[in-house]
């Protein structure tokens, strides 16, 4: 019964932990999203994880938000058949790993007010990552071998140990 209860609740902090550990970045922090602003400043320096969340406020009808690709990007455009996001208070989920993407596709903020924001996504710090492997650089290098002063001999006793006292209670071989 105990073995169980514990079971699911490893199972619930599995699946909660990363919703826990995510990080929510306001864009723009105080400023939040707007134009004049300069967002790859504010980008450099932090660490976005699958799992995190950009969090977009703006005054609801002065801005709005569009994901895009790196060609929408640079022409500040969004796809004709993207739906903008325009509560005012948007916050985008960060699911996979990579580079996103994002502009405000209100008439020329993006190409004259500079609005828009690229970020690189890193895969969850959950992920087991690989152990580190040594090998070494330089084939000439082995390591030494241990000295025969601290080694032990072939019958098993330390070379340092002074030798064993003959016997003289008048036994003969």
């Amino acid at each position: 019964m105990a073995s169980s209860q514990l079971f699911i609740i490893f199972a619930i902090l599995a699946i909660s932990a990363p919703s826990i550990l995510a990080t929510n970045y306001v864009v723009g922090d105080g400023k939040g999203w707007t134009i004049n602003f300069d967002y790859q400043a504010w980008a450099r320096g932090k660490m976005f994880y699958v799992g995190d969340n950009l969090v977009f406020n703006y005054p609801k009808g002065v801005h709005n938000v569009f994901k895009v690709n790196g060609t929408g990007f640079q022409q500040c455009s969004a796809p004709l058949d993207s739906v903008p996001l325009t509560s005012g208070h948007d916050v985008i989920s960060l699911a996979t790993p990579g580079r996103k993407w994002y502009i405000c596709g209100v008439a020329q903020h993006c190409a004259m007010g500079g609005q828009k924001l690229l970020i690189t996504v890193f895969p969850s710090s959950f992920a087991p990552s690989p152990s580190p492997t040594w090998e070494n650089s330089n084939p000439s290098w082995s390591a030494p071998s241990p000295s025969p002063t601290w080694g032990k001999e072939a019958k098993g006793k330390p070379s340092w140990l002074p030798p064993a006292p003959s016997p003289t209670w008048g036994y003969t071989n």
